[in-house]
C-alpha cells in the first residue's frame, strides 16, 4: 500500500456536513468491545436512526472525528496495489463489508478478530463501523450546487476508541474513511487512514 495523493480539505468538510442530526447520512453502527489482549467481549449491531436523540449526537461526534481530522497530517491517503486486491485479503472483507451495509454479522466478527490480532493496544478499546450513504449534488461551474445527484457514495467509516467503566468512550485514536473520497467521488482503490497521532502512527493494521 502507497500513499501518493494528497486529501482534499473541501471533499472532507462536504460530507461532515452530513454528519449532523438533522442532516444525518448514516444507517447503520456495529461495534464490539476488545479487551487488552485482542479478544472480543461484546458486539452490537443497530439501525443508526435506533439511536436516541443523545445517543446519535455521541456517535456523530466520533464518526465526525475521522474526517474532520487534520488532512494530509492525521488523515493521510493510502493506495491499495492490485496485490493488496486479491481475494482474503482486508480490501475485499472492506468492500464486502460496505456491499452488506454492516448487516452481515458473521463477516463483522471476523473484521474485529483480525483488528484484535494486529492493533497493538495497552488498554481496552471499542472498535466502532459506521455506514453511510452520500447523494453527491452536481455542482454548476460557479461551485453553486444544482441539488441533482450524480452519484451516490456508499462507505464506511471506522473509529478505534479507548473505553473505560460503563462502557464510556474516549475519542479515536485510529480509524479510516472507505472507499476514499477523491474528487468528490467513490475511490474504491483507495482509504484515508485517520492516526490520532501522526508522530507515532499505528501502522500495523496497514
Amino acid at each position: 500500500m502507497k500513499s501518493d495523493i494528497q486529501i482534499n480539505r473541501n471533499d472532507m468538510l462536504e460530507l461532515t456536513r452530513r454528519m449532523t442530526l438533522k442532516r444525518n447520512c448514516f444507517t447503520r453502527i456495529a461495534g464490539a468491545y476488545v479487551d487488552e489482549d485482542g479478544f472480543v467481549d461484546g458486539s452490537f449491531n443497530i439501525s443508526f436512526l435506533d439511536l436516541s436523540a443523545k445517543e446519535k449526537t455521541t456517535n456523530l461526534a466520533i464518526a465526525k472525528a475521522i474526517p474532520f481530522s487534520d488532512t494530509n497530517v492525521n488523515l493521510k491517503y493510502v493506495r491499495f496495489q492490485k496485490e493488496d486486491q486479491k481475494p482474503g485479503s482486508m480490501w475485499q472483507m472492506l468492500m464486502a463489508l460496505r456491499e452488506c451495509k454492516l448487516k452481515n454479522d458473521a463477516l463483522l466478527d471476523v473484521f474485529y478478530e483480525v483488528i484484535g490480532e494486529k492493533y497493538h493496544s495497552k488498554e481496552q478499546y471499542a472498535v466502532y463501523l459506521f455506514h453511510g450513504n452520500y447523494d453527491i449534488p452536481l455542482k454548476a461551474g460557479d461551485g453553486e450546487s444544482l441539488w441533482e445527484s450524480e452519484e451516490v457514495y456508499n462507505f464506511i467509516i471506522c473509529a478505534i476508541c479507548p473505553f473505560y467503566g460503563n462502557y464510556e468512550l474516549g475519542m479515536p485514536k485510529w480509524g479510516f474513511l472507505f472507499p476514499a473520497f477523491t474528487d468528490r467521488s467513490s475511490d474504491i482503490n483507495g482509504i484515508a487512514v485517520y492516526n490520532a497521532d501522526e508522530k507515532h502512527p499505528h501502522v500495523e493494521l496497514l
